[in-house]
């Protein structure tokens, strides 16, 4: 196999003997061919496959010369955001225009246009209107059927529609891509691939679906935010291939159909894609236009597995990658390993081994291989499944494995830690092992609130819990003379949370003398139980109604409430506490969160104001 760059110019695409290419995959990335890289595996893949690909990273898409770089190639156009989701890389929460692109050389923003798999769409087909275009990426899986935007504050047509595109390959799509390949390369027409596991296609023709479920149509969901959370409900249980149906949502004059999602990659196929021949850098031609940033936190990690469990509601992880782990060998992480440490820059800090959930190292229980996952039962959550296996044994061994290797000083466990499967487990010598080795200086983990009413929206586990955990974590690091500190992932404004929730967590950070230097709003972005919350007011699961804080100035007050030691927040916590009735909390005694200034007509309007609604 061929470890070159694949070809960014027409130029290089002749130097290799081709007349034409079978593929054109659009990027809105920067070209990196690293195996963290979506864009990288699934190039790597076709090409190991012995298809030709080129590669158009962040072309200029105010016109559509640089879509026709390569020529018109002979399968299609694959066409992808990249990594991340164009209207989360370019907007906060707040919505304001972020200042810097990770993803781009020297992260300069404005490389890519918004919702960049619709644009780059739009120009390939005014460059080709008779080809096949092929979507895929985090941006097109979690938009496949209809959708709330954020950033247009409504309902959106499933991608396929607003794009005008032939197929959508959603989740993780190794599989998908060769299957598409090969019956396009054997001649079937692209409107005819209705049977393939993990794809979306738009038809006319209802009877191409197979024993689907009839959904509410795109209008009704439009229209009807109760309409909305039945669609959601019937996605959110249809997300494994072993249990779920063919989805079907019709529209005025056509139908998107989902097919299940594909099979979770066995481990030898898991083992191929990271064997394939990535040189794990950047693409030469960026060294003079600066550095991309993106790749200095995956250069020196180590992807061990994918998928998760956890049940995180406001996590697309279910819809993309669904809740099946799948796990590379030790030999194929060993060996991915080997070729890190050699290399110049490395320093001896693998600075990483994990994915989702790092210590996730198998299926939750023996029968999701066979079975599937449950519809209606999660894992973990409300409280852990009486089928669940806890077992930490595998990831330690690895762990330790990769602590032995030649030029390795330390062995970083940095993507997150499901500090609730960790308290599970009855024997405690990886939490133990954690604590000596694998920790650098401080510990990541995400309780994300404290207040269990918002705790129950989120997905995630009581603060009783990880009150449980905080304490072993620094008793360990107390036994193994460790100055380590746990650092909490904290979210404000999630669906459920009120100002009484808010000042909770506001206490609670009170007494563990925390106070974060970053906060994160929830953000509805596409594919989450919480979004579905956020836009209809309802639980989807039983169809309670859900206290969800919109305003803008609502949300500054909960922010505000997590920095209340920040003399600019002061205004806006003393607003909220006054509002709560929280007036014990001002003044000058131990358990305040801020001191009483003098009494003026600012505060006394206050405790009359009406605008943010409590929860009683």
């Amino acid at each position: 196999m061929d470890d070159r760059f694949l070809p960014v110019t027409r130029e290089e695409m002749i130097e290799r003997g081709w007349d034409t290419c079978d593929f054109v995959y659009v990027c809105g990335d920067a070209y990196v061919d690293h195996p963290s890289f979506g864009a990288a595996i699934i190039c790597r893949v076709l090409e190991s496959h012995g298809y030709k690909v080129c590669f158009l990273s962040q072309p200029n898409w105010r016109d559509k010369t640089d879509f026709m770089r390569f020529g018109k190639p002979r399968l299609g156009f694959l066409i992808s955001s990249g990594n991340i989701d164009s209207m989360v890389n370019h907007y906060t929460v707040a919505k304001k225009r972020r200042k810097t692109d990770n993803y781009t050389p020297g992260g300069v923003m404005g490389k890519r246009p918004d919702r960049a798999v619709i644009v780059y769409s739009q120009m390939v087909r005014q460059a080709y209107p008779d080809t096949n275009i092929i979507l895929g990426g985090i941006e097109a899986s979690l938009r496949r059927l209809s959708h709330y935007d954020y950033w247009d504050n409504k309902v959106r047509k499933s991608i396929i529609i607003d794009a005008n595109a032939d197929l959508v390959l959603y989740g993780m799509g190794e599989n998908s891509i060769v299957e598409v390949a090969d019956a396009l390369d054997s001649g079937i027409d692209i409107h005819d691939l209705t049977y393939l596991d993990g794809t979306v296609f738009k038809t006319k023709n209802l009877a191409l679906a197979t024993d689907p479920i009839i959904m509410p149509s795109f209008e009704e969901v439009a229209s009807s935010k109760k309409k909305y959370a039945e669609s959601f409900l019937i996605q959110y249980r249809n997300t494994d291939h072993f249990t779920a149906k063919t989805l079907v949502e019709p529209y005025k004059g056509w139908y998107v159909v989902q097919n299940r999602p594909n099979r979770p990659l066995t481990q030898a196929e898991f083992d191929r894609t990271y064997a394939l021949p990535y040189t794990r850098q950047y693409h030469p031609s960026y060294k003079e236009i600066g550095h991309v940033p993106a790749i200095d936190e995956v250069k020196f990690s180590l992807i061990s597995n994918r998928g998760c469990y956890g049940a995180c509601n406001f996590c697309a992880l279910t819809f993309h990658q669904g809740r099946i782990i799948q796990t590379r060998s030790h030999k194929s992480i060993i060996n991915e390993a080997k070729k890190m440490i050699w290399d110049p820059d490395f320093k001896g800090y693998i600075h990483d081994v994990g994915g989702p959930t790092a210590n996730f190292r198998a299926p939750a229980c023996k029968k999701q291989m066979e079975h599937g996952v449950c519809q209606t039962r999660q894992c973990l959550w409300p409280t852990p499944c009486n089928n669940l296996e806890v077992d930490h044994k595998d990831y330690l061994e690895l762990l330790k494995k990769l602590r032995e290797l030649p030029n390795v000083k330390k062995v970083f466990v940095r993507s997150g830690i499901r500090y609730d499967y960790l308290m599970y487990d009855k024997d405690d010598t990886f939490f133990r092992e954690l604590v000596q080795h694998h920790i650098s200086g401080q510990l990541k983990v995400a309780p994300e609130h404290i207040s269990n009413q918002v705790l129950d929206k989120m997905g995630k586990p009581h603060k009783e819990l990880y009150e449980k955990f905080v304490k072993k974590y620094y008793r360990l690091n107390e036994e193994y003379h460790k100055d380590q500190y746990l650092v909490p992932y904290l979210m404000s404004s999630h669906p459920g949370s009120d100002l009484n929730a808010a000042i909770e967590l506001a206490e609670y950070l009170r007494d563990i003398h925390h106070q974060p230097q970053q906060v994160q709003d929830f953000y509805p972005t596409p594919g989450t139980l919480s979004t579905a919350m956020y836009y209809t007011g309802i639980d989807p699961r039983d169809n309670t109604p859900v206290y969800v804080p919109k305003s803008a100035h609502e949300k500054a007050m909960q922010r505000a409430l997590m920095q209340y030691k920040n003399p600019r927040n002061y205004d806006l916590v003393h607003e909220a506490l006054v509002m709560a009735h929280r007036e014990d909390l001002i003044g000058n005694g131990s358990k305040c969160l801020i001191r009483e200034k003098k009494q003026n007509n600012q505060y006394k309007r206050y405790s009359n104001h009406k605008r943010v609604k409590l929860r009683k």
